[in-house]
């Protein structure tokens, strides 16, 4: 039998399930959207009295947009699938989809590796930037940040003072992904933010404001915010020819993270590291919930799969034939 649904009742149902997850501790904003674009597709399908067949409806909802990555149907679905099974603690005969209906959930992209060439050129471009708001030495920093610890963009500018211990050369990042980590920087890191706050600190000299509890800072003193962060960054890129001109195309600042990860998984293959070994650990220093998210740095780059390659060859090579 099927499940009859109107759109009023999916909106009042959709609701009490964000209620319920975000009394959990999970924001659940993406998949508001995601919610509400259902309960509008609901709406305009419905019959004549606003009803509809629910697995109708998830069916059609999935399939109401052509050529889109499998990645992406699949991610929606999740969330329709976690309602439905929200729905069927009041209705133990509701309808719960299959997964077969969007099977797929790893994605298949592959982000832009920056060589260390791309990345020295990119430090350049930060120490000699010079714009209204941001300043020079605190892009540059910033850049270093995000580079030698793989921090995502939100964590480094969400960084505060008592967050940065320069003695014992940790980095704090608080309550990201619900969880709070430490991360061990280098000493030429550390010299690095020591000539930052240094410089910090005739920034917020030179104002009348007392000293905001943000790490990074605007030239006028404020904290820095995400979005320009993110702006500065995509003009130094497009800049140096790394991304066009215009579009969402090419590298983007995110892939400071990504060329952290690969350039360390590299260079202890190089070093003849048991890299599978080593994943927990860079795991742990990223901040991924599972090997899963760390493992796709393995088949990111040409060179580590050619490491890997010649590695096994000249294991084959040495390994004694049998008598």
């Amino acid at each position: 039998m099927s499940t009859i649904v109107t759109s009023a009742e999916l909106a009042s149902d959709a609701q009490d399930f964000l209620r319920f997850k975000r009394a959990m501790g999970m924001s659940y904003r993406r998949a508001e959207f995601v919610l509400n674009s259902f309960v509008r597709f609901v709406a305009q399908h419905g019959g004549a009295h606003g009803e509809i067949a629910l697995d109708e409806a998830v069916t059609r909802w999935s399939a109401r947009i052509g050529e889109r990555k499998a990645v992406t149907v699949g991610n929606e679905f999740g969330v329709i699938r976690q309602l439905c099974l929200y729905r069927r603690r009041r209705d133990p005969s509701g309808y719960v989809p299959e997964y077969a209906l969007a099977p797929v959930k790893e994605s298949v992209f592959l982000p832009y590796i920056f060589t260390h060439e791309e990345v020295r050129q990119l430090l350049a471009a930060a120490t000699a930037h010079h714009g209204r708001f941001i300043w020079s030495a605190m892009l540059r920093t910033l850049m270093l940040v995000l580079y030698c610890t793989g921090m995502r963009l939100g964590e480094a500018v969400r960084l505060h003072r008592d967050d940065v211990d320069l003695e014992r050369g940790i980095l704090t990042i608080r309550n990201s992904k619900r969880r709070t980590r430490l991360v061990a920087i280098r000493d030429d890191l550390v010299a690095e933010l020591r000539r930052y706050v240094a410089e910090r600190q005739r920034i917020i000299g030179a104002g009348r404001d007392p000293d905001p509890a943000a790490f990074f800072l605007r030239r006028d003193g404020s904290p820095l915010t995400i979005r320009s962060a993110s702006d500065a960054l995509r003009n130094l890129l497009r800049q140096l020819g790394m991304k066009p001109p215009s579009g969402r195309i090419g590298a983007r600042p995110y892939e400071l993270r990504h060329a952290f990860a690969v350039h360390r998984l590299t260079a202890w293959a190089v070093a003849g590291v048991d890299v599978h070994a080593k994943l927990p650990w860079l795991s742990a220093y990223l901040g991924h919930q599972s090997l899963l998210g760390t493992e796709v740095y393995l088949k990111a780059t040409p060179q580590l799969l050619e490491l890997a390659s010649s590695r096994f060859e000249a294991h084959l090579r040495h390994a004694r034939r049998p008598r």
